[in-house]
């Protein structure tokens, strides 16, 4: 299983990737993260829903209300025309954190 503070600084990408996709719900969102982590992670509840509000009150998402197949009504969201550019900044920025630490746990380049 892998931590929370593994995963804290990461958490807007992870969202904002799995929004790309399609307009989702918050239950929708965390099992989808739970899936796709293989089990190695679960998002908090609390957690999802604050990243969630940080997310539209910076403009990466809109929420809208609507009716589930079943008629309960469920928040969907929604990724924005800043969002998608938000989770093009947060790759990039992903791929150099993961190269950086990959050279100190990979130990030092052959000579």
């Amino acid at each position: 299983m892998i931590g929370a503070d593994a995963i804290r600084g990461h958490i807007d990408l992870i969202l904002l990737a799995i929004l790309e996709e399609d307009s989702s719900y918050a239950y929708e969102i965390s099992r989808l993260l739970t899936e796709r982590s293989r089990g190695e992670y679960v998002i908090k509840q609390t957690t999802l829903y604050t990243a969630l509000k940080r997310l539209e009150g910076q403009g990466l998402l809109t929420a809208h209300e609507d009716l589930s197949p079943t008629g309960k009504p469920r928040t969907y969201y929604s990724l924005t025309a800043e969002g998608h550019e938000q989770l093009a900044l947060k790759r990039a920025e992903w791929r150099s954190t993961r190269a950086l630490v990959d050279r100190f746990t990979e130990g030092p380049a052959p000579s």
